[in-house]
């Protein structure tokens, strides 16, 4: 009889509605609500992991970056609507998702967006993931990467599609920077707990 309980952590999938001109053309395009996917290591959201756009008043060039609300693109908007999707992880599903995201760090300058993938996502047609990717794959592919049970390829993940993993639990639906803030005050009011 196995009397350790494996410690549980999660990870966090943010799909979101920007303002921005290739949104509201990939919204309209897909006919989705949403049309951005990111991935967050902790329910404070304080780094969101995506491809993306490298500047904020510019689509290209884009690749890999770290996504902080209130700066960049996530910073032009007052009003962003999202959900937040929970995904459980063992422990040690948790330390390869960091260890991925170290590397996509660590090697950001390898990889790129892939314009191509927009239209694979929406055609349905498979393709190697390697150094391009758009948001929904790059979510998809670490996600299979960390032992999450996915329907499809991650290749052929829309941000819709991330809506409706097996695994993942909706936590939140509403505005992105009132989540965010919400959030970190309750943080900052929780009180120190001292050792007897």
């Amino acid at each position: 009889m196995n009397t350790t309980s494996e410690k549980k952590r999660s990870i966090y999938v943010v799909v979101t509605r920007t303002g921005t001109g290739p949104a509201r053309a990939i919204r309209l395009i897909s006919r989705m609500p949403y049309s951005h996917v990111s991935l967050s290591g902790d329910a404070s959201l304080h780094q969101l992991y995506s491809f993306c756009r490298n500047y904020t008043y510019v689509p290209l060039p884009a690749s890999f970056n770290t996504e902080l609300i209130g700066e960049g693109t996530l910073g032009k908007f007052t009003d962003i609507p999202c959900e937040i999707y929970e995904i459980p992880l063992t422990e040690e599903q948790y330390s390869h998702f960091q260890c991925m995201i170290d590397h996509f760090i660590a090697c950001r300058k390898l990889y790129s967006y892939s314009l191509i993938g927009l239209l694979r996502v929406k055609l349905q047609i498979e393709s190697e993931l390697r150094y391009k990717f758009v948001c929904s794959q790059f979510v998809a592919y670490v996600l299979e990467e960390c032992g999450v049970r996915l329907d499809k390829a991650p290749c052929l993940y829309s941000p819709d599609d991330l809506r409706y993993l097996p695994d993942a639990k909706l936590i939140y639906r509403g505005e992105l920077n009132r989540y965010y803030h919400e959030q970190n005050q309750m943080l900052s009011y929780m009180p120190m707990v001292s050792a007897v």
